[in-house]
């Protein structure tokens, strides 16, 4: 039983990192933290750019949750479990299927190709302001029409 509960809230936290990342992206990477995100909006040759810190942010979170609970693998490890998995989620379908950061898979998955699309349709515009789809996992089907 107690696995089910483990296996629960990682889940639940996979759902919520999505939900946040969501929020965090609209009003604070094209917000104020957009002096950092808007290298993630302009073309570049170089491995790394100024956004990937976030990721670097969110897995000393993870790490640290999952630290303090090393010993008895309470609930804070769980949850540093799910914002790792999220953390590799995103890297996967984002920075690897999407961006091509890395050489990439190819798929002609129905729902790899809306997350793709839906991606595309943020990237249109390269500025802070009137971008849409600011999510990945959860993709509007109203967003794709307009693609």
């Amino acid at each position: 039983m107690l696995s089910l509960i483990y296996l629960s809230i990682v889940l639940f936290t996979i759902f919520l990192m999505e939900c946040l990342s969501w929020f965090i992206h609209k009003y604070l990477f094209h917000g104020v933290l957009w002096f950092m995100h808007k290298s993630h909006h302009q073309p570049t040759k170089s491995l790394f750019e100024w956004n990937d810190l976030f990721a670097l942010l969110f897995a000393g979170i993870s790490l640290y949750l999952m630290y303090i609970d090393r010993e008895v693998f309470g609930y804070r490890f769980f949850i540093g479990l799910g914002i790792t998995l999220y953390g590799l989620i995103y890297f996967v379908i984002h920075d690897w299927f999407i961006h091509r950061r890395f050489k990439t898979f190819k798929s002609n998955n129905r729902y790899l190709s809306s997350i793709r699309k839906a991606h595309k349709i943020h990237h249109k515009n390269i500025g802070k302001n009137n971008s849409k789809a600011f999510g990945l996992l959860f993709v509007n089907k109203k967003t794709l029409d307009k693609l």
